[in-house]
């Protein structure tokens, strides 16, 4: 009987190898590996990861499904379907921890903390309320974000039924581009890395400029009040 198992072999971005290679190009290794031990679960594990470590780029991750599925290791379906079961899973987890911190902790922390006040987490769940079923669908196609929306969607206590319903949709969709990009690049998936890693730097950027507004305007509103006192 012929042996018709496929050996993956480490992926290498254009840039070359050994020492120049970047993190996302030792990621996009890792990520193979897994997957070759273990077959299309280990995509699903590997984004799970990432929903739980953000820094953990998706963008990365999938498309060396896709790359892998490209390889015959497994088909392109069960990439889809095990990368979509990995997204659930880990958002589910940070719903979980959402729903035990609840809003009562929040304020409690928020007491203690300088800068917030109880005040600021009554406006998040309210903003939520009001807004959650658009923020996580489109939250899943946002770096970073898909992972952090989880948790007021715990804290907010989102019936678990449309959480996941909404986190699937979003992430099915997030997730196809990337392992058809994967799937359809084949062995030139850096390009995808390239982009990436140009990702990942805007949002880190933006998020970093949404705390610093916050932190202006929390500082001013205290010196005002200090002021008129």
């Amino acid at each position: 009987m012929t042996d018709t198992t496929l050996t993956l072999t480490p992926v290498r971005s254009s840039s070359g190898s050994g020492e120049g290679q970047s993190w996302l190009t030792s990621l996009a290794d890792w990520t193979v590996s897994l997957m070759e031990i273990i077959g299309p679960v280990g995509a699903g594990v590997a984004i799970a990861l990432e929903n739980l470590f953000p820094p953990l780029p998706s963008e990365v991750v999938l498309p060396m499904a896709g790359l892998t599925a490209s390889r015959g290791s497994f088909t392109l379906f069960e990439a889809l379907l095990w990368t979509t079961i990995g997204s659930v899973v880990g958002a589910f987890m940070l719903y979980g921890l959402g729903r035990w911190l609840g809003a009562a902790r929040l304020r409690a922390f928020a007491a203690k903390m300088p800068l917030l006040h109880p005040e600021d987490v009554d406006r998040t769940v309210a903003w939520f309320e009001r807004h959650g079923g658009k923020a996580v669908f489109f939250g899943r196609m946002i770096p970073i974000f898909r992972s952090l929306i989880s948790i007021p969607a715990g804290v907010s206590k989102m019936p678990m039924w449309r959480f996941g319903l909404l986190t699937g949709a979003g992430s099915l969709i997030w997730n196809t581009i990337f392992v058809l990009s994967g799937y359809l690049l084949g062995e030139n998936w850096h390009v995808v890395e390239e982009y990436a890693s140009i990702l990942q730097y805007v949002v880190i950027a933006a998020v970093g400029i949404g705390v610093a507004l916050f932190l202006y305007n929390r500082i001013r509103s205290l010196l005002a009040a200090r002021k008129d006192a």
